[in-house]
């Protein structure tokens, strides 16, 4: 059964998005990948099932979905796309609302949502800035306000409310008082920044295109693949040219040269701080690098990773991690791997942005859909 729920007329591809019940054997993608069906662990079979993919929501023909942010005192899904953002109702699942250019945005094409202490929402932007928004008030900040660059991809907070702005030209840290935007270059091992996480001792970790730093407040330490971020690249794939030594026009995010992946074990898309205080990375073409305080770890696609190249990571309230690659959804219980694709209901299989609820269902960003993966509950279909 399929049913449209319909959204303010701004432009054709926000007319609609479509919820379908997805099953888990139903293939939806014509990619041409061929996945293997997930099987579970002989040990968990027996206590529950494995989540399923529940429902697809479409948000339209190449559009990509790149952010995913859940604030549960609303009850709301945030969904950032290459085209605006939606309000999700996440008890319904209908749509509240939309905002592209028209509403207040100051680009449509949004690669990150955050929310601060002050129940602020914050867009951040490809080449518009970061927008920020409450209560039908928006202001759009800019370099000439202090914002380190147009480019803004991600968002993370500390405890006593201050806000991390990452950019392509360093970090942004938000006095939570004053608003006043410091700018952080030369503390980074690299300028370019697209994942930022906080531990329970307030200290910020930075995925950047040329490694990992962290700071503790005072000091600032930085990795990279010579002190064992990111796998070896085993298969031979052609480095990336894509890095930050070129300019801002060449960065594409484009992952493909030829057709083929391609490998920068430096490159950090995703920054994850696990309920131990332990670092997961998502690398490209790296695979995970997971870092105890001491160890490097790394799991690629010889280890059960969907996909070497990493986007997106969570972990759920059962401690069990979702890593989103460019061949699929990728669930790691400490032991086992399993991996959603077509055959299991994902569509596409680039899984750029991942949220996860406090009762455990899974929420998967990718082109053209959200895609809501988790136990079936009474009362649904």
């Amino acid at each position: 059964m399929r049913k449209k729920i319909n959204l303010p007329k701004s432009r054709p591809e926000h007319r609609g998005i479509v919820v379908a019940l997805v099953f888990a054997g139903l293939g939806l993608c014509s990619c041409g990948e061929s996945e293997t069906p997930v099987s579970a662990p002989k040990e968990a079979a027996a206590v529950k099932p494995l989540p399923r993919v529940l429902d697809r929501f479409e948000v339209g023909k190449n559009v990509y979905v790149r952010a995913l942010t859940i604030e549960p005192e609303a009850k709301a899904l945030w969904v950032g796309t290459s085209v605006g953002v939606h309000e999700i109702d996440l008890t319904s699942h209908a749509v509240r609302q939309t905002f592209t250019r028209e509403h207040g945005l100051a680009n449509e094409y949004v690669f990150a949502v955050g929310i601060d202490k002050n129940n602020n929402k914050w867009f951040g932007t490809n080449a518009g800035g970061v927008s920020r928004y409450k209560d039908g008030d928006w202001k759009t900040f800019f370099p000439l306000h202090g914002l380190a660059d147009y480019w803004v991809y991600s968002f993370a907070n500390q405890g006593d409310g201050t806000l991390w702005i990452g950019t392509w030209a360093g970090v942004n840290r938000v006095d939570p008082q004053t608003g006043e935007f410091t700018t952080y270059v030369r503390e980074l091992v690299n300028e370019w920044v697209y994942g930022i996480g906080v531990d329970s001792r307030d200290r910020v970790w930075f995925g950047t295109e040329g490694g990992i730093t962290r700071y503790d407040g005072k000091e600032w330490v930085s990795w990279t693949h010579e002190d064992g971020l990111g796998a070896p690249n085993a298969q031979g794939l052609p480095a990336s040219k894509n890095t930050g030594l070129g300019t801002r026009s060449r960065h594409d995010l484009g992952v493909l040269s030829g057709g083929e992946a391609t490998y920068n074990p430096n490159y950090v898309f995703a920054v994850l701080l696990d309920k131990n205080d332990e670092l997961w990375a998502g690398t490209w073409g790296g695979g995970v690098a997971h870092f105890d305080g001491k160890t490097w770890t790394n799991y690629t696609d010889a280890d059960g990773l969907a996909g070497n190249i990493v986007y997106a990571a969570q972990q759920g309230p059962d401690g069990v991690y979702w890593f989103g690659t460019n061949r699929g959804l990728s669930r790691y219980d400490g032991q086992n791997w399993q991996t959603y694709g077509a055959h299991e209901g994902l569509g596409n299989l680039d899984v750029y942005a991942i949220a996860v609820q406090d009762q455990g269902d899974i929420w998967a960003g990718t082109r053209e859909a959200v895609v809501r993966i988790g136990l079936k509950t009474s009362g649904e279909q």
